[in-house]
């Protein structure tokens, strides 16, 4: 315990990060005295609502394009022509054109066309497909596994082919290949890329607000309409998002570390 706090107040007790650290302090001692914060409790319940919208799409939306993004990058690295062809198609069409416009085509297309069917309107399901939430998660899941899937290509193939090799002149399945050896090295491999990924993931939520969602930054526009208020919404939405973009840095840090000794073991 007292190595671990040692080795992180060395971390953190440098010069420059102490600096930086008291920066930050003032700027928000400056901030708490001379700025309009009134506002704050009468949107706080909105405002958490947001929050926990915009978290809970930016971890369902990276899990579930997670899953796509190993068989996508699988496809591509050693799969055959008629599975690698398509994945290669869809990673670039997604990587090839903006999010929103994915948002809208997919909002607004299925959108529209499923009120067209009355089997869908009288389905249990049509209660959230009428909804807009629905449609936010599908495309950041399809956008993240379009860029995960590139990812996950180059860090499959990074494997050097002689662990590959060895492992089947043991005998092994290629399912206990891909469980044991190739696909926890090509996660090793792609972790830090990963962490940047999902932070760009976060700074990519806000675009659900163009649907309707009402996520934390759906509120603060909405705090910027009702009070004329502009920079303080936008500062305290700006500390919103550094929080979330620092935890999932601390976190992705710690699965690295936690990882790399688990393979070194």
């Amino acid at each position: 315990m007292s190595r671990a706090f040692s080795r992180f107040a060395d971390e953190v007790f440098v010069p420059h990060r102490l600096a930086m650290i008291a920066v930050a302090l003032g700027i928000v001692i400056w901030a708490a005295l001379s700025m309009r914060w009134h506002w704050i409790p009468r949107y706080s319940d909105l405002a958490l609502q947001g929050i926990w919208r915009t978290l809970w799409l930016l971890g369902l939306s990276c899990l579930i394009g997670f899953a796509l993004a190993v068989p996508l990058g699988l496809a591509q690295a050693a799969g055959p022509r008629f599975l690698a062809v398509p994945a290669r198609a869809f990673c670039t069409a997604i990587r090839g054109t903006p999010l929103l416009l994915q948002l809208w085509l997919i909002y607004f297309g299925l959108g529209s066309l499923f009120p067209q069917f009355p089997w869908i309107r009288e389905s249990e399901l049509w209660p959230y497909l009428r909804q807009a939430w629905p449609y936010a998660l599908l495309t950041l899941s399809l956008s993240f596994a379009g860029y995960e899937g590139e990812i996950m290509r180059g860090a499959f193939k990074s494997v050097p082919g002689g662990q590959l090799e060895a492992a089947r002149s043991m005998g092994m399945s290629r399912f206990a290949i891909l469980r044991r050896i190739w696909l926890p090295q090509a996660l090793q491999r792609a972790l830090p890329t990963l962490g940047g990924e999902t932070v760009l993931q976060m700074k990519a939520t806000p675009l659900v607000a163009t649907i309707t969602v009402i996520d934390i930054y759906a509120v603060a526009s909405r705090v910027r309409q009702d009070t004329f208020i502009i920079y303080e919404p936008l500062l305290l939405l700006a500390l919103v998002y550094m929080v979330i973009a620092g935890l999932i840095a601390l976190a992705f840090k710690l699965l690295e570390r936690r990882f790399n000794r688990g393979m070194v073991m």
